[in-house]
Parts: C-alpha cells; sequence; structure tokens
C-alpha cells in the first residue's frame, strides 16, 4: 500500500536502527512519480520540482529533500536560510546542504531539518585527494567521524555518508543520533541512496562503483532514437513522393462547391 504522508523527522529518528530507508535523486516528473509508486521512502529533488504546485499531488507519501550545491548560494549564511525557508514553506521535509556549520547551526537553529554531507564530497573533494573513497584508513576515518560530531553539534538532522568503507560507516552509524544516509557506504547505516540515471542506466557517463545498474535505459533510448530517425525519414520521403497527406489526413469540400469556386474564380478574372 502506498504512503499517503511522508514521515516525519521524530519518525525517522525513532526507526534508527530499525528500519532501512530507501532514497533516490529524481530530476523528472515521471520519475517522482515511479518512486511513489514503487515505495522509494525518500527522494532528493531538485528544488523547482519542490515548489510546484503539483508536487504533492504526485508524490504525496515521499519524504522530499530538496537540495542546492554549495557554489549556487550567492552568499553564505543569509542565502542558504532563506533558501530553507522557502523549501521548507513549500512542503520540504528536510534540505540538503553542505555549507559551513555555521550556516547548518542557524538554519537549524529555526528549525530546519538539514541533512549535511561528509566522506566523498564532489564538489569539495580536492580537499581529500579528488573523487576517491574517504575514510580507509584510521586516522582520515576519525577526520570523518570528527566532521560527523561538528554537525552534531550544529543541529544537524541527518548527514549523507559517501564512499567510506562499509565497516567505517557503520561504526560511525551507531555511535551518532544523526540520521545515515549511505552513498557507497554499504548497509549499515540508515539509508541506503542512488541517482535513478544509475539504477535506470541512463548515465553515458562515468558509473561510480557504488552504483548498481537495474534497468538499461540507454539502450532503449538509443533504439527509440533510430526509431525516431526512420519514422522522420519515411515522413520525408513520403512528401517527396506526394504520398503524404492521404485522404485519412484531409478533409473534403462539400459536393458541388469546388465547380461554384472554380465559376467564381473565373468571374473574377483568374
Amino acid at each position: 500500500m502506498q504512503r499517503l504522508s511522508p514521515p516525519t523527522v521524530a519518525d525517522v529518528f525513532a526507526n534508527k536502527g530499525k528500519y532501512q530507508y530507501s532514497m533516490m535523486r529524481v530530476t523528472s516528473w515521471d520519475e517522482l512519480a515511479a518512486a511513489q509508486a514503487a515505495g522509494i521512502d525518500m527522494c532528493s529533488v531538485p528544488p523547482e520540482m519542490l515548489v510546484d504546485p503539483k508536487f504533492r499531488d504526485v508524490a504525496p507519501g515521499i519524504f522530499a529533500v530538496p537540495g542546492q550545491a554549495l557554489w549556487e548560494a550567492e552568499g553564505p549564511t543569509d542565502d542558504f536560510l532563506r533558501w530553507g525557508f522557502r523549501m521548507m514553506r513549500a512542503g520540504a521535509n528536510a534540505v540538503y546542504c553542505a555549507a559551513s556549520f555555521q550556516t547548518v547551526r542557524r538554519m537549524a537553529d529555526e528549525g530546519i531539518p538539514v541533512i549535511g554531507h561528509v566522506g566523498l564530497i564532489p564538489h569539495t573533494c580536492t580537499w581529500t585527494g579528488g573523487f576517491k573513497a574517504v575514510g580507509k584508513t584510521a586516522d582520515s576515518a576519525m577526520k570523518v567521524w570528527e566532521k560527523v560530531k561538528k554537525y552534531e553539534e550544529a543541529g544537524a538532522f541527518g548527514m549523507e555518508i559517501e564512499v567510506v568503507p562499509p565497516d567505517i560507516a557503520a561504526e560511525i552509524s551507531k555511535r551518532t543520533p544523526l540520521f545515515m544516509i549511505s552513498m557507497g557506504a554499504g548497509t549499515g547505516c540508515d539509508c541506503n541512496y542512488l541517482f535513478s540515471d544509475d539504477v535506470l542506466g541512463q548515465n553515458r557517463g562515468h558509473v561510480p562503483k557504488h552504483a548498481k545498474v537495474y534497468r538499461n535505459f540507454a539502450a532503449e533510448y538509443d533504439r527509440l532514437q533510430q526509431e525516431r530517425i526512420a519514422a522522420f525519414r519515411e515522413f520525408h520521403n513520403d512528401v517527396q513522393s506526394r504520398a503524404f497527406p492521404e485522404p485519412a489526413q484531409v478533409v473534403k469540400s462539400i459536393p458541388g462547391e469546388l465547380e461554384k469556386f472554380k465559376a467564381l474564380l473565373a468571374k473574377s478574372g483568374v
């Protein structure tokens, strides 16, 4: 049975250690509707989708998490706070924010449930050595843990932990009250998260190691593109040969009116 309302933050906290949530990044209405129908618990969504009035008609039971990339904000704290207010007014259940602890604390102080980010953080991964796993050594694992603790102190609700060894992520998850969202960090957290592009095989670029492809939409899109080209070519050829339009695609004049029309043309000297 599909949920008709999303869980609350209190519900999520109460389920820590008891229930594994599923989370997916979706970017289209079809994907959002599919997530609702499939029973996906949470969705990361573009802010512009969330503010559309039809969002809750499509996904009444999804725990919605809009995100704003760090460098998209006009300013550090106030801009994120204004954005967070706008998202909560639109019906967000939490917001993703990888800005400073100061910014997270300011948003949390105003009652906004904030999800931070530790481990491999794409937009700041130059500080951890690029696009590679984080926390493989005890020292680097401690840095992840210390950052989690800082998010706790800032009042965050949850944490995406990305490409951290599963055993390390599990130890961190059981030692923090935060809602821990695993992306490539194993099953020892509270939630597992993937992008729809990877699940559906739509990603034509690099497929992350942590992603699992469940369907091959890229091949289907290629097939549809070839069908599209063939249909366009057939239309073009029909136009050239005057095979299009056929009688079924046009309307007929009323019997006898063509002759009257020709007579009028002749009378006018045409």
